[in-house]
């Protein structure tokens, strides 16, 4: 997600460097949980480990899975889940190495040997999926009775699910072959190149990720600087973005058309479990409520600031003065777990393993992956979290967020395990979002005057209009350069008319996107890492606005549905999970409730008269 936060105004330079270099003390990971380092001789071991026993079970299975018993299937399943457990270890070891240090050279060389290692491994093992696919429906139904089979059931139709375009084994086997110097190594050139820019902003050489953090400061001057420098800079390089995103596009859209599929973003969709019609109601709903969200809200917050519009600097500009709290990294452990712990205790003590024990990088430091995530690792290790903790109110909600998302993944883990532990996306925003409301709730009980709900509602609605309206828009964006590109390559010139028509229909006439706005499109990570991804956020706020409702209004026997729901990850259809609640999110009016929630905190703004 684009970078939503908010910061401080200093009278001086002198001051705010100071009163930065005090707050922004974090802590940083320790993840020799999982390995040392590259030279670690566990990690060597492991990866030979993984390579004999991939060769091992090609031998003992390949070309024998349509004919084996139930009970001889189980056997293969468990096997392959512990090559694939051990090899998430090492992957998602690589992962972290590098999220924490893009610009080092010798770990984007490390990286690179590590993922060419787990491709020849993982070429052992595509057959497993292959095969899996062609078992005849009879032989399938007939493993499924059996009740050691039973609870992989939604893991193997999910497998299945992609028959219809599945290649054949020498074609996929070349696919994967060639991802490396591909797909995959386009993505790496673009987060080495985004952790390596800096722009000159008032005499200094700053990061992108500062300048993007003053682009929300809370002086006008400031914000504008900061967002035409970054506008200039994503300028200047936007034939090396307009470069990647082309071969991206061009890349994705020959694989479509070799397997067949029928949109863009169909593959997303089967890979969520989630029809396209549920996505496109989601859509529907969110255009059609525009005018009484984002643009209500805009011109309101216009209105706020003494301006007849806003610019582009000022969508995320601070309310007030007054809203310029900061927060030291002790003050947001303690509200994030007070939220949690006043949720559920039992959630509370999850909340706080993630403090106690050194599985957070959280300072921001040069070099370092922009953003925030929570990676699961393995159900037998833990998962690690990344934030880039500056301070503000939005670095406590973001870390709440990647807090709920480590939750789940514990939960899941211990339940499931590692095959089944990954939640459809469809639910894979859910804990993380239920967590920021949580959050939102407890400080607002404790904020002590009118001015101080006013700036904290105000930045929850802003927060979920970014999280459900503004995702969305980045989901139709994606959808338009995808059709754009099957006519040829695409412009920068096209690719920013695109995105600032699309852009100026969701945040509507309040807001004016001139200048080099029209190259902000460019930054945004989800375009490259995971098409189509973005529609999670809006899927996962409109969700939990409706589980909050129904948690407020009965709360007796919510935490223990709530917890199972989180347990289940992907074991389960997440229509069956939303069942418990008397959720249908096949029904448009589904999304309509949920976005009506926003409709209200708005509403209360207005009528309050803050």
């Amino acid at each position: 997600m684009d970078i939503q936060m908010r910061q401080a105004f200093f009278s001086t330079q002198n001051d705010a460097k100071s009163q930065a270099s005090e707050i922004v003390e974090a802590p940083r990971w320790d993840l020799s949980d999982l390995y040392q380092n590259f030279e670690d001789a566990a990690l060597k071991c492991d990866l030979e480990s993984c390579l004999e026993n991939s060769k091992n079970f090609q031998k003992a299975y390949k070309g024998k899975i349509k004919d084996l018993s139930a009970e001889k299937f189980r056997s293969l399943l468990q096997e392959y889940e512990a090559i694939e457990a051990l090899l998430g270890k090492i992957s998602a070891f690589s992962h972290l190495v590098f999220a924490a240090n893009t610009n080092d050279p010798e770990i984007g060389r490390q990286v690179q040997n590590i993922r060419e290692k787990m491709t020849e491994i993982s070429r052992n093992l595509l057959f497993f999926s292959l095969e899996t696919i062609t078992v005849d429906d009879q032989k399938f139904e007939e493993w499924l009775k059996e009740k050691s089979l039973a609870g992989w059931k939604f893991f193997l139709e999910g497998i299945r699910k992609f028959k219809p375009y599945q290649l054949t084994a020498e074609a996929e086997l070349a696919l994967m072959e060639t991802s490396l110097s591909g797909r995959a190594a386009w993505v790496r050139f673009f987060d080495e190149t985004m952790a390596e820019l800096t722009l000159p902003l008032n005499g200094e050489e700053i990061s992108l990720t500062e300048a993007l953090s003053r682009t929300t400061d809370q002086n006008q001057t400031v914000r504008k600087e900061a967002s035409e420098a970054v506008g200039n800079l994503l300028k200047q390089k936007s034939s090396l973005f307009t470069r990647i995103m082309n071969n991206l596009l061009q890349a994705k859209g020959a694989e479509d058309r070799l397997r067949g599929y029928e949109t863009p973003q169909s593959s997303r969709h089967l890979a969520n479990r989630v029809s396209g019609e549920v996505v496109d109601a989601l859509d529907k709903a969110v255009k059609e409520k525009q005018s009484l969200l984002s643009h209500r809200y805009y011109r309101l917050k216009a209105k706020w600031l003494g301006q007849d519009h806003l610019d582009y600097w000022d969508r995320n500009a601070p309310i007030s003065k007054k809203d310029t709290k900061r927060f030291t990294w002790a003050e947001a452990v303690e509200i994030v777990c007070a939220a949690y712990t006043d949720f559920d205790p039992e959630m509370g003590k999850y909340a706080k393993r993630f403090f106690e024990n050194p599985w957070i990088d959280a300072k921001a430091v040069p070099g370092k992956s922009g953003g925030a995530f929570a990676h699961p690792v393995t159900p037998s290790a833990h998962p690690y979290i990344l934030t880039n903790f500056q301070g503000k109110a939005r670095d406590v909600a973001t870390l709440a967020h990647e807090v709920g998302h480590g939750i789940h993944q514990i939960l899941a883990g211990e339940a499931q395990g590692y095959l089944k532990a990954s939640t459809p996306l469809p639910l894979a925003e859910t804990a993380s979002v239920f967590g920021e409301m949580l959050t939102f709730k407890y400080l607002l009980k404790q904020a002590e005057t009118k001015e101080a709900r006013r700036i904290l509602i105000a930045g929850k609605v802003e927060d979920m209009l970014n999280t459900v309206v503004r995702q969305m828009a980045f989901y139709r964006f994606e959808k338009a350069i995808h059709e754009e590109r099957k006519k040829g390559e695409i412009s920068a010139e096209i690719f920013g008319k695109l995105w600032s028509e699309i852009q100026h229909e969701s945040l509507g006439d309040a807001i004016r996107l001139e200048g080099n706005y029209a190259y902000f499109w460019s930054y945004v990570p989800h375009f490259i890492h995971a098409p189509f991804y973005v529609y999670a956020y809006a899927f996962g706020d409109c969700l939990v606005n409706a589980l909050f409702s129904a948690y407020q209004n009965q709360p007796e026997g919510f935490v223990s549905k709530y917890m199972a729901l989180l347990s289940a990850g992907g074991s389960k259809d997440y229509r069956d999970l939303l069942a418990a609640f008397g959720f249908n999110p096949e029904d448009p009016i589904f999304w309509q409730h949920g976005l009506e929630e926003i409709q209200k905190m708005i509403d209360q703004l207005e009528k309050d008269n803050f």
